[in-house]
């Protein structure tokens, strides 16, 4: 409908889908990043959610690694905490201190704080229009990858009011408050629902989930407050693309959730993403074949010498 480019290397793709394929796909999570020179300029002295909220900007930025390395796939530039601004939450990146919320959830009664209803489009439309442009611009090299932080991530950030080590805050409220806790996620999950939806009618051609907290919960609790939404999210967005004859492959990132992959692979998603803590043979038999694994690559690898 928006008369993008045909698409001319479909590798990661079909690697998504588990089709055989000629090589190995290649991409990065942070594939935008402070290693290139012209990402540093391009963000020199600007506020950092207001480049995410800019189309221009992060269609040149999901563009320049793409200028310099092979990859086989793009991930739009944005930021998992887009959601909770949506919600009516203000996020603040600090620097040299990361993603700040000034005022984070204390107690359940702070719930009342957020939009009850949230219109994805309104508040969120510039992540769509920045999909949309980047679609044009890529002139079909590559896939183009759309992303959202899972509601555990999110909610612990925005009770924690920014990165923590234990996230002691919010997992206090799993332990205290699980009936607000699910109020909480179940909340985030309508919203991210929409919010993939959008991407896809934008133009994103593949969907990452990232559950970047997972590995701080135990399995008992991931059960409870992760799986069951994670499950929700990639159902209902399947089943409304389907209705719309549309079929996306969904990538689910739990990292250091290594007691889950069994639970994983049978959550909907096409991938599953490893982080480098987990053998990949050992995940290939655990995960039995259902999906498509991804990742394993200690980053820091890439301080290695070329061989």
């Amino acid at each position: 409908p928006k008369d993008f480019p045909q698409l001319q290397n479909d590798t990661f793709l079909r690697a998504a889908r588990g089709e055989e394929t000629e090589h190995v796909p290649v991409w990065c999570m942070r594939q935008a990043g402070r290693y290139l020179p012209e990402f540093r300029e391009s963000r020199a002295g600007k506020d950092f959610f207001e480049t995410c909220r800019s189309p221009e900007a992060c269609c040149e930025l999901t563009l320049q690694p793409l200028r310099r390395f092979p990859f086989d796939a793009a991930i739009i530039f944005s930021d998992i905490l887009v959601i909770p601004q949506a919600l009516g939450m203000d996020v603040q990146m600090m620097a040299g201190k990361g993603p700040t919320f000034p005022e984070p959830l204390k107690e359940p009664e702070d719930l009342q704080r957020l939009q009850a209803k949230v219109d994805v489009d309104k508040e969120l439309g510039y992540v769509f229009k920045a999909i949309t442009l980047t679609r044009h611009k890529i002139e079909g090299k590559v896939p183009l990858i759309g992303f959202t932080g899972a509601p555990w991530t999110l909610m612990s950030y925005m009770i924690e009011g920014g990165g923590s080590n234990t996230h002691s805050k919010a997992k206090r409220w799993l332990y205290r408050h699980p009936e607000a806790s699910h109020m909480l996620l179940r909340m985030l999950t309508d919203v991210i629902v929409e919010y993939l939806l959008g991407q896809v009618a934008a133009g994103a051609q593949a969907l990452q989930v990232f559950e970047s907290h997972a590995g701080i919960l135990g399995p008992v609790e991931f059960k409870e407050f992760s799986l069951p939404y994670l499950r929700d999210i990639a159902r209902c967005v399947k089943d409304k693309l389907k209705e719309a004859g549309k079929d996306v492959p969904m990538i689910v990132f739990a990292k250091d959730a290594h007691y889950a992959l069994e639970d994983l692979s049978q959550s909907h998603y096409e991938v599953v993403g490893l982080d480098w803590t987990i053998d990949p043979r050992s995940a290939r038999e655990r995960t039995g074949g259902k999906v498509s694994l991804q990742g394993n690559m200690d980053p820091c690898a890439l301080y290695a010498p070329k061989v």
